[in-house]
């Protein structure tokens, strides 16, 4: 394989293992946003942290994996990344070591205090993670300030309309997720009360995407590819027919279609990002000539050819394991067997 097809593959596995880990950690990041609001004592904080325990370590791997792929694959992308965007990815770190001990250490002390701390901290390090994604992949559908001498914005210029509203639809769509995740892995007062947070979130999710599409259409270049090649506009169409059908799900209280309607709206709104993205890596809305593209960040062929065949091995492995752990852990969880995260 030459070496552009080689970058063009390797641009499509990024894609998707962005995309996977945003459907396995986004009811992770949701049952973190939804953990004060729906737990009243310590056993249903241990119905909660059982519900993703078993489960949200692996999803991280997804994540390490999307830095890991850019790295190898993709260099000057993942150099101009932790430059162009270092304050929000050194934010969303700090978020991610916030939420992680908030769910590690919460039972660690007896101390309410210490607890409630926790609680808080799992809370909100899951919202930071959730928002500062959406604003960072909403900047990347938009373009970003990239001029003759590099970025030329800062964490303000990525708080614009647009950022926002792509932090608000992931915000929105992982509680719904977490929410839905929930329903599916406890029983009794929990289950309920998510019932409700996701009842009001999948409308909103639904009516932030339809926002969200035309501020795309109107204020980014993104569907350029599109109006090259119609039949994409499949694509987001197809994410907002899925918003609308889960919104439907959550409301006729079927809870797995529901959340399988998430997950695909989850998929179609990153491959519609994507699709319009290519060749672009990193976009500039300044010049498109100061974009990074695929074609000028990707390694050698040789590097691109050894990774590819990594790939190939160690991801059917990791999917595997997780099928393997969904399948071991897939029984719902009881308040008075409930034992937490340990």
């Amino acid at each position: 394989m030459s070496h552009d097809m080689l970058a063009i593959i390797w641009f499509g596995l990024w894609g998707v293992i962005w995309t996977v880990y945003f459907i396995l950690d986004g009811y992770a990041l949701g049952n973190g946003m939804i953990f004060p609001f729906v737990t009243k004592d310590r056993q249903e904080r241990n119905q909660l942290q059982e519900a993703i325990g078993p489960f949200w370590g692996g999803n991280e791997v997804w994540l390490i994996t999307a830095g890991g792929a850019t790295f190898a694959a993709f260099p000057i992308t993942y150099a101009n990344m932790f430059s162009y965007l270092y304050t929000p990815l050194f934010l969303v770190l700090l978020a991610l070591f916030a939420r992680a001990a908030g769910l590690e250490f919460m039972h660690k002390d007896d101390s309410p205090i210490w607890q409630k701390t926790c609680k808080w901290a799992f809370a909100i390090g899951s919202f930071l993670i959730a928002f500062l994604f959406g604003v960072t992949f909403a900047n990347l559908y938009y373009g970003l300030q990239i001029g003759k001498n590099g970025y030329e914005g800062n964490l303000l210029s990525l708080l614009n309309h647009y950022g926002i509203l792509g932090g608000l639809f992931f915000t929105a769509i992982f509680v719904v997720s977490g929410a839905l995740w929930v329903m599916i892995k406890t029983t009794g007062d929990v289950s309920d009360r998510a019932y409700k947070i996701a009842r009001p979130f999948s409308m909103a999710a639904a009516i932030i995407l339809a926002i969200f599409y035309v501020a795309t259409a109107n204020r980014t270049n993104l569907f350029q590819n599109f109006t090259e090649y119609p039949v994409l506009f499949i694509l987001p169409v197809l994410a907002m027919l899925m918003s609308v059908l889960a919104l439907i799900m959550v409301y006729k209280h079927k809870i797995g279609l529901a959340f399988t309607f998430v997950c695909l709206t989850i998929a179609m709104f990153m491959t519609t990002g994507f699709a319009g993205m290519f060749p672009r890596m990193l976009p500039s809305r300044i010049n498109d000539a100061y974009s990074t593209t695929l074609y000028n960040a990707a390694g050698s062929q040789l590097n691109l050819k050894i990774m590819f065949f990594v790939a190939m091995v160690m991801v059917p492995i990791v999917i595997g394991y997780q099928l393997w752990s969904y399948s071991i852990f897939k029984n719902k969880i009881h308040k008075d067997s409930a034992k937490g995260y340990h």
